[in-house]
C-alpha cells in the first residue's frame, strides 16, 4: 500500500475516533498531498461534508486540478463523483468498493481513471462501522 492511501486511512480512523463515519481522502498533485479530509457529516451536522468534499475544501483553490489524483478509502458516491468530474480530477484510487459500489461507472464514463485497491483494512473498517451504526450509514448514502 502506498503512502497516499495510508494517509487516507489515517483520515478515516480520525473520523471514526471523532464519532463520525470512517471514510478518508487525500488529494495528490505532483507527488505531494495538497488536501486531506474525512467524512465529517456527523461532527459538523453538514449533510454534504463527505470525505472527498472535505478534502477538496481543505485543498483550497489550487487552480487546475488536471494531473491530480484523489485517494479515498471507499469508492466515491455520486455527490463526490460529480465534484471529481466538475474539477477535472483525472484519477481516483479507492481503498474498496465491496461495502459500497459508489459511482465508478459514472466516473469512468466521464474519462476518470478509477483504480479499486480492494484493501482488507478498508473493507473491515467500513464493514464493522456499518454493522454497528446502520442508521448513520444509511443516512450517509441517502437510503433511510
Amino acid at each position: 500500500m502506498d503512502l497516499f492511501m495510508k494517509c487516507a486511512i489515517e483520515e478515516a480512523e480520525a473520523g471514526l475516533q471523532e464519532g463520525g463515519i470512517p471514510i478518508g481522502s487525500v488529494l495528490v498533485r505532483n507527488g505531494r498531498i495538497v488536501g486531506r479530509g474525512r467524512n465529517r457529516r456527523v461532527q459538523c451536522n453538514d449533510p454534504i461534508l463527505h470525505a472527498e468534499i472535505d478534502c477538496l475544501r481543505n485543498a483550497g483553490r489550487i487552480g487546475s486540478y488536471a494531473g491530480c489524483t484523489l485517494y479515498s478509502t471507499l469508492m466515491p458516491c455520486y455527490l463526490c463523483a460529480g465534484a471529481i468530474v466538475q474539477f477535472g480530477i483525472g484519477k481516483v484510487v479507492a481503498g474498496e468498493s465491496t461495502n459500497f459500489s459508489g459511482a465508478r461507472e459514472f466516473l469512468e464514463s466521464h474519462g476518470v481513471e478509477v483504480l479499486d485497491l480492494d484493501l482488507d483494512v478498508c473493507k473491515a473498517m467500513m464493514g464493522t462501522f456499518i454493522e454497528k451504526h446502520p442508521e448513520l450509514w444509511y443516512e450517509d448514502i441517502g437510503d433511510l
